[in-house]
């Protein structure tokens, strides 16, 4: 059985969980989520969502901890949502935005303009003596991460002077460089 499978996921106040068929809608004060499930079994229960699997093939097993997982994840982002940091690291890296616009600079002889869904919020903070930080925010964690893996695809952190866009918290291994 697989131990994340069989946890139930809890509904807080305010959030509802439907179950038509083989689809399961989620709404909250934040939003609504839809999402398509095959090969389990997706009942509500007394303020909780089960998730059981209809046999032990190797994949079903497989999906029903991913299921169950994905189903949290909905039910979390509309109830609190989600948000990654991105930190621009580099001497004259920049970060602004115009709404849902965001214009980069990033070392290149042209700045990257991204234009970002409406479903995610773009917040970018600029101190003085400080690194650049984008903030997304959405209450769809798979929109939210893919988002920020684009941003980051634009400049990796290279290893030798951590210049780049990396996570916020995010611990890079450093190289040592040449040595005389």
């Amino acid at each position: 059985m697989s131990r994340i499978g069989k946890n139930p996921v809890t509904i807080p106040a305010g959030v509802t969980v439907e179950v038509n068929g083989d689809v399961v809608t989620v709404k909250g004060k934040k939003g609504e989520l839809k999402q398509h499930f095959v090969d389990v079994s997706i009942k509500v229960e007394d303020g909780q969502v089960l998730v059981e699997r209809s046999s032990d093939h190797k994949e079903m097993r497989s999906k029903h901890g991913l299921y169950r997982s994905l189903i949290n994840n909905m039910v979390i982002g509309v109830s609190e949502g989600f948000t990654k940091q991105l930190e621009l690291v580099g001497v004259g890296y920049r970060a602004s935005n115009q709404g849902q616009k965001l214009d980069l600079a990033l070392g290149f002889s042209h700045n990257i303009v991204l234009e970002v869904v409406p479903e995610v919020t773009v917040e970018t903070v600029s101190e003085k003596g400080k690194n650049p930080i984008v903030k997304l925010t959405s209450h769809d964690k798979q929109l939210v991460g893919q988002i920020a893996a684009k941003i980051r695809s634009f400049r990796k952190p290279e290893p030798y002077k951590g210049k780049g866009v990396k996570f916020v918290g995010e611990v890079l291994r450093r190289k040592a460089g040449k040595s005389a």
